[in-house]
Order: C-alpha cells, then structure tokens, then sequence
C-alpha cells in the first residue's frame, strides 16, 4: 500500500497505460480520478475487463475511484478537474498526465497543419496545462506533490516520420526538467516515463503490421513490445515516498531501446 491515502489524477485513464496505472495506484491504496474524454474503454484496446470503465474496475476491487470527463488541452477544463477531485478526497497527491494521441506516420513535408496542432495541443499543452494546475494545488496545500508525465522515447531521439508526435514529446520532456528546477524547493517532485512502443489501442495498427511488429522487436534488446502494464511499476515508484530524491528525471522504460 505505497499510496495509501493519496489522491490521484490520471488523465487518459479510460484505456491503456492511463487505465493500467489507475487500477495500479488503486491496489496500493490511492483514491484516484479517472479522467479522459469518455469513460469507456477504447474497443480497439488489449484490456480483458474493457467493458468495465476504469473508475468501475477500482471501485469493485473495493479501491475508491471516480470519473471526471475532461479535455486536457482546454486549461479551464483541467482546473475543473483539479477543483473537482479536491471537492470529491479533499486534496491532491499526484498528478499523471498520461493522455496522448499519435496521428499517422509521415514526414514532415507530407503533415497537415491540423495534424501537428492536434498533436501539440494534447501531447504538450496538455502536459502543461495538468502540471500548471496540480502545481498550483500543491502550492496551496505546502506540504509538496507528485507530478508523473508520461512521454515517449520520442521525446528524447527521433523516430521515423513521426515529426510531430517527436516535437511535441520532446517539449513534455524538457518542461518535466524545467519545472523540477523551478519547484524542488517546494517540495514537488517533477518526473516522466519514457516508454518505447507498448500495445494500447493507440499502437494496434502497428503491432498487427507484422513488419513493423518484428522490426521493433529486432531493435529492442528485451525482444519484445512493451505493455502498459510494464509501466505501473516505474508509474507508482515516482508517485510514491520511494522516489523522495528523485525529480527532473526522464525513466526509460523501453526493454533497451535507447540503449543502443
């Protein structure tokens, strides 16, 4: 029960990772806010109780848990979420800004406008706008926080025709080090998980692409694709007491792929 008491929220938590470390936080103890555009699990995902949604799971496994919808790239709408979940378990403890979307793969000169702003708006902005809000309750509160932003490899080396997904990563990468500068000395830990390609709903076209599914594993040293939950682990460690000396830091969690 590393979390016992703390309060959670996660946004994309109706699918994939941000559904796996949900019910994670939950068995450790945390009471947790689900939060996404829907409540219902992506169809196309690998979950087995995926006609449950997230908040469901936790509360049935006897975990406290509810759902706040919420658009992440719309500031208003995250402080909303914010405002709701200390109204609902009185405070904030940790804040995980998982929510994410990836377009197409294509090269820059073949990108639309519409895409790159999509891509930056919930990729990057939304990544602000979660840690601009739960820095804001946490200075209210004095006693610190957990901030948990889960980013990519794409963040920190460049992937084949993936331009905007690889800037907008790599902007949620350096504000993770910039706001662990800026707020260490009150006490908030800043961090983000880095993962290589997982299944989720979001990465099923390619891990059905029986080319792209065995180049990645070729690549990767642990000869495998990742799953969302290899990332609960590394997920509850930052939010936990376990990770007290540890802030600005970018967790690889990708069997080695960055290694190379």
């Amino acid at each position: 029960m590393r979390l016992d008491g703390k309060v959670a929220i996660i946004t994309g938590a109706s699918s994939g990772v941000g559904r796996a470390i949900a019910i994670g936080f939950g068995h450790e103890g945390a009471r947790i806010v689900c939060s996404d555009i829907r409540a219902d699990a992506r169809p196309e995902g690998y979950e087995d109780d995926g006609h449950m949604a997230t908040a469901e799971v936790i509360t049935a496994k006897g975990g406290q848990a509810c759902f706040v919808q919420a658009d992440v790239t719309h500031g208003k709408a995250v402080e909303s979420l914010v405002q709701q979940a200390v109204e609902r378990f009185g405070r904030l403890d940790i804040m995980v800004n998982n929510a994410g979307v990836f377009t197409r793969l294509a090269p820059i000169h073949e990108k639309t406008e519409e895409e790159y702003d999509f891509t930056m708006a919930v990729n990057a902005k939304g990544v602000w706008n979660g840690c601009q809000q739960a820095i804001r309750q946490f200075l209210k509160q004095g006693d610190g926080g957990k901030i948990v932003n889960i980013v990519s490899i794409a963040g920190v080396i460049g992937l084949p025709e993936e331009p905007a997904y690889c800037a907008s990563k790599a902007a949620a990468a350096n504000l993770t080090r910039q706001l662990a500068v800026d707020y260490g000395q009150h006490g908030i830990n800043v961090n983000a998980i880095c993962p290589n390609f997982l299944t989720t709903a979001m990465t099923r076209p390619f891990h059905e692409d029986q080319d792209i599914k065995s180049t990645v594993e070729d690549i990767t040293p642990l000869q495998r694709w990742g799953t969302a939950q290899d990332l609960v682990g590394p997920a509850i460690f930052l939010a936990s007491a376990e990770s007290a000396y540890v802030t600005g830091s970018l967790l690889m969690v990708d069997g080695g792929f960055t290694a190379k």
